[in-house]
């Protein structure tokens, strides 16, 4: 079994007791460094004994493949809690958002495992590097957790799984310099208001917008009076990266820099207690992972929000492994990244992911 096409169309299928007994601990690499099997289901039926949740959930923490659980229940029982907390994240039948944010409500859960499974098949690496990732780096501050998330970003960067997208997008110009201010700025007594200004972008997180967004920002914090309010111009509040951009930082090294030294996550989070951040339309990448930074986000009722980085052989990496998680937990997290599936308002904000509706 390789990444090159060989994997199960179905993923395979353990118990606890098995996870327990290590049936998930078998190398993870071929002999070629490629991933084996980068996603197993663990089944959550029947009634878990102590001593084998105990276990398996040491057991969970060491291996490195992707471990979704799967409940036949929309609330499992109680006795599988430690492990839990120490998969990846856990499928149940509801219509509804279950209350722990360790689950994942799903019409059919089967299907949804098969989702993530030939998600995490398609691009092994950028998926196992995220659910790693994601499971250390919340303990961190968050501009560590910055630093970590664009050092795994920068590496998969010069991986095979991005060539690949870049090979199949094909070679693009860089966007033209567009004309007007790239983002707009407005007083209003104590409100400092900033507009992202590329409506015919749909407001992409380019070069442009993200020297103006980070500029403005930095007004806002040296003015310890204000408040700010951040929104969007035109039909989308940021539709993520520009994609034309992509691939186009003449290093990693760079690229790390760039993404941590000059981008506006970190700004965003140090100004989070007096910012509210107002979003509407489609939503991707780097249009929810950096307001998920502030202290508080309103979102139009019609707005749409996506991780599409891992089918690009890449990770969320605006910023949006370090402040999503912190907004709906890990697990959560990594089923929107995996999927790649919209997230509408509801979902949202019954996930906290937003904060309110107008």
């Amino acid at each position: 079994m390789t990444t090159t096409g060989q994997e199960p169309a179905e993923p395979r299928h353990i118990g606890p007791a098995d996870l327990a007994d290590d049936g998930a601990a078998a190398p993870l690499l071929d002999g070629h460094g490629r991933i084996l099997e980068p996603l197993l289901v663990v089944d959550l039926d029947g009634v878990p004994t102590r001593q084998v949740v105990a276990r398996a959930a040491l057991a969970a923490a060491r291996v490195d493949r992707i471990l979704v659980g799967l409940s036949p229940r929309s609330a499992p029982d109680p006795g599988f809690g430690p492990l839990l907390a120490a998969l990846d994240l856990t499928l149940v039948p509801a219509t509804d958002s279950p209350a722990d944010r360790q689950l994942v409500g799903c019409a059919d859960a089967e299907a949804t495992a098969q989702t993530l499974h030939r998600g995490a098949a398609a691009n092994p690496t950028a998926s196992t590097v995220l659910a790693g990732l994601l499971h250390w780096s919340g303990s961190l501050p968050v501009p560590n957790a910055l630093d970590a998330e664009s050092f795994a970003y920068s590496t998969l960067l010069g991986g095979p799984e991005f060539g690949t997208w870049l090979a199949h997008r094909g070679p693009r110009p860089l966007p033209l310099p567009a004309p007007g201010t790239p983002v707009l700025l407005e007083r209003v007594d104590d409100e400092l208001r900033i507009t992202l200004n590329r409506p015919e972008r749909r407001n992409a997180y380019g070069r442009d917008v993200r020297d103006a967004l980070v500029e403005a920002l930095r007004i806002a914090l040296a003015d310890r009076d204000v408040t700010v309010v951040l929104a969007g111009a035109g039909p989308s509040f940021c539709s993520g990266g520009d994609l034309d951009e992509f691939g186009t930082a003449p290093d990693a090294v760079t690229a790390h820099l760039v993404r941590t030294r000059a981008g506006a996550g970190l700004p965003i989070h140090h100004l989070a207690q007096r910012l509210e951040v107002r979003v509407h339309g489609s939503c991707v990448g780097a249009g929810i992972e950096l307001p998920a930074f502030a202290g508080h986000i309103v979102a139009h009722p019609d707005t749409t929000f996506r991780l599409p980085e891992v089918g690009m052989g890449l990770i969320p990496g605006a910023g949006g492994t370090v402040s999503i998680p912190r907004r709906i937990g890990r697990w959560r997290t990594l089923h929107m990244a995996l999927t790649g599936e919209t997230i509408d308002t509801r979902t949202a904000l019954d996930w906290g992911l937003i904060d309110a509706t107008p």
